[in-house]
């Protein structure tokens, strides 16, 4: 079955919106991966391994952490703030230049001069090995500082040849510095495009500054429309990879994003990364100030999942600040500022890290294997169970793909869909922590039922008595039978259990209600 047929055979469920069965849908190409999951395969944005890309694509994805769901569990990345003019205004952006307490795009603690970016990759990479990616991500626009960006780049190649180079953009300059982009083999790109209508843009854009002067309204969109998707053809043509940002914003693009993503698809993007507004008016938004909310966690999965069987979709995007360092999910910026590299004695030793890198790719495949052997296992045990059932399970990880942490210890939960067939990463959810100096701050524990509120189970290591019953007062079930089980294999188990109780009458099936998502939070620090 060729793509466009394929697609046309599935229903299109939107926020409002049902495209019939059969519905004419414009062919597309295939733009990288084309997998969907289960049996141990994915989308590229979750675990695609090298039986479902050509070797020249997974050679580079299968470490990079936001190209590769499986990866992220693994390897590192850290962005460096050297890029702090923007070329266009975005009504959901704020950027902070002297700020240490937020966890959201726009936001660093220092801005750096490319010596002093680089003075710091190393510096990183010689403390965290299993960093392999470095990416420039603002805190305005890498390519409305295209000196600043492209000197760090330089530098960096000649001092540390191993790591991966990537850049962020919103488009607008793209185009004219495709060339520039290649030269230094920077093979990975993060576009945001919002729309593919003008009309939908001008609500998001209030100018731009294009030919030395500001263009506002539907030309100013219509602009950057152009540019995006121009730049986004020359980089397929050239081979780089891309990865689409599309922020949801309730009743403005909600449904767009539909159009965006089989537009994207058509001219080659490898992935789309669909993110939930971030409008917390203490952020000091346009939108947060002037009351445009973000999207309810069932209404960003209902647009992600109407994206399935176009642009590969990548679900564990943690909308990381400009400075960030770590793994996805964590961030371990505060022990590289400039005053402690000072400090530092650097040492760049890359065959040390070639060394712990093939470690870790040897656990990354032990891990593998031993997963796929897992959800065999789990699988036979569903007997009977209904094959359209459905549930959301919220899981407590400390990462390596198992359930392994204690639930008062989580700052996060990882969302995976469960059915007969498979256990599929969804999303995750941050949380207030819930143990804090060795007591559960129980005020904390409706914010957090609130966060998982569409889940139907919280896999966790280990909970307490409180946190217990609290959370099965609100329909959720806890359980820890599964202390430390690869994360799917428990899922599934626990899932088989779920459908036999209900099958015995013993429990009903009942569906959840909504969840709230906290996104750009503030950290710890800040409280």
């Amino acid at each position: 079955m060729d793509a466009s047929s394929s697609l046309a055979s599935k229903a299109f469920i939107g926020i409002g919106q049902i495209r019939p069965l059969g519905a004419p849908v414009e062919p597309v190409s295939s733009g990288g991966c084309s997998t969907t999951g289960g049996e141990g395969k994915a989308s590229c944005g979750s675990s695609g391994g090298p039986d479902d890309m050509p070797q020249e694509i997974w050679d580079k994805v299968k470490n990079h952490p936001c190209y590769s769901e499986e990866a992220h569990h693994h390897y590192a990345r850290m962005h460096v703030a050297v890029a702090p003019a923007c070329n266009i205004q975005c009504n959901y952006c704020n950027r902070k230049y002297d700020c240490s307490n937020e966890s959201r795009p726009g936001v660093v603690s220092q801005k750096l001069t490319p010596e002093q970016a680089v003075k710091k990759v190393l510096a990183v990479a010689s403390e965290i090995p299993q960093m392999t990616v470095l990416g420039v991500a603002g805190p305005g626009d890498s390519l409305a500082n295209p000196k600043k960006t492209f000197d760090t780049f330089r530098m960096l190649q000649e001092s540390a040849p191993d790591i991966k180079l990537c850049l962020s953009t919103n488009g607008l300059a793209l185009p004219a510095l495709v060339d520039e982009i290649c030269k230094y083999n920077i093979d990975h790109v993060t576009i945001t495009i919002n729309m593919v209508d003008p009309e939908v843009g001008a609500k998001i854009y209030p100018w731009i500054f294009w030919d030395h002067k500001r263009v506002t309204g539907i030309e100013a969109a219509r602009i950057l429309h152009e540019q995006q998707m121009k730049g986004l053809e020359m980089l397929t043509a050239r081979g780089v990879l891309t990865k689409i940002n599309s922020v949801l914003i309730p009743g403005i693009n909600d449904e767009h994003l539909i159009e965006v993503n089989r537009e994207v698809k058509k001219r080659g993007a490898f992935l789309h990364n669909i993110m939930p507004l971030i409008s917390e008016p203490e952020h000091g938004t346009y939108f947060g100030l002037n009351g445009q909310r973000g999207p309810t966690a069932q209404e960003l999965k209902a647009v992600q999942d109407s994206c399935m069987g176009g642009a590969n979709l990548m679900r564990h995007c943690r909308q990381c600040r400009a400075d960030a360092v770590g793994l996805l999910g964590e961030d371990r910026s505060e022990e590289f500022t400039l005053d402690k590299i000072e400090e530092m004695e650097i040492v760049y030793d890359l065959d040390k890290r070639k060394s712990y890198q093939d470690k870790v790719e040897i656990e990354r495949q032990s891990q593998h294997a031993a997963k796929q052997e897992a959800l065999a296992a789990a699988k036979s045990q569903m007997g009977e169970v209904d094959p359209d059932m459905k549930v959301l399970v919220a899981v407590a990880t400390e990462g390596h793909g198992r359930v392994n942490l204690h639930f008062g210890h989580a700052t996060e939960f990882q969302i995976f869909e469960v059915s007969a067939e498979q256990a599929l990463f969804v999303g995750h959810r941050r949380v207030d922590l819930y143990c804090q100096g060795g007591y559960g701050e129980d005020e904390q524990l409706p914010s957090i039922v609130k966060a998982i509120n569409d889940c139907h189970a919280v896999l966790v290591a280990k909970i307490g008595a409180c946190p217990r019953d609290e959370l099965k007062a609100a329909g959720i079930e806890p359980v820890d039978a599964y202390a430390h089980e690869f994360i799917e294999k428990a899922a599934l188990s626990w899932f088989a259990d779920y459908a036999s109780r209900i099958a015995s009458g013993e429990i009903t099936h009942q569906p959840r209600g909504d969840a709230s998502i906290r996104q750009g939070a503030y950290t710890s620090e800040a409280a």
